[in-house]
């Protein structure tokens, strides 16, 4: 079962297992937002059995993680971990069969129009692939949409 976790949640438990004698006011900085919604907030993870408050002196509090709190903690990133896969693995695939129809339309050489990751994947995959990766925009270009691959040819 996957709990749900608001973005301010995620945030707070991940600043908390960083320091956990930060306090509201920082948390408020660092997170950019009212101290009054940070108070909010962690009275919320405290409910939640995510978060342990304990008074180390009459002004001074410490926010500790409790088994739960790591667990809910632990599971987003794995979370994400398996979403930037999944992404990956399309991507890479994508590319793969861009490149098998690029070697089948006989194209030798591809220049690679932009820097980021997407880009990343598909320069490996071309060298992979025995495309010669140009320097020069001329012939057959290749680009990213931000979601996946596409082919200008000059």
């Amino acid at each position: 079962m996957t709990i749900k976790i608001k973005e301010h949640e995620y945030a707070l438990l991940n600043e908390i297992a960083q320091d956990s004698l930060v306090t509201q006011a920082n948390l408020s900085k660092r997170l950019g937002i009212a101290v009054g919604s940070v108070n909010w907030y962690i009275k919320r993870l405290v409910a939640r059995g995510w978060v342990k408050v304990s008074h180390l002196d009459r002004t001074r509090l410490q926010y500790d993680l409790t088994s739960d709190g790591m667990k809910i903690f632990t599971q987003r990133a794995v979370n994400y971990a398996r979403d930037s896969l999944k992404v990956y693995g399309g991507l890479r695939e994508e590319a793969k069969a861009l490149a098998a129809e690029l070697k089948r339309r006989k194209i030798k050489s591809v220049y690679l129009n932009g820097d980021d990751s997407l880009m990343d994947i598909l320069r490996l995959t071309c060298i992979e692939a025995g495309l010669k990766i140009s320097d020069l925009p001329e012939g057959c270009i290749l680009e990213t949409d931000g979601r996946g691959y596409r082919v200008r040819e000059k």
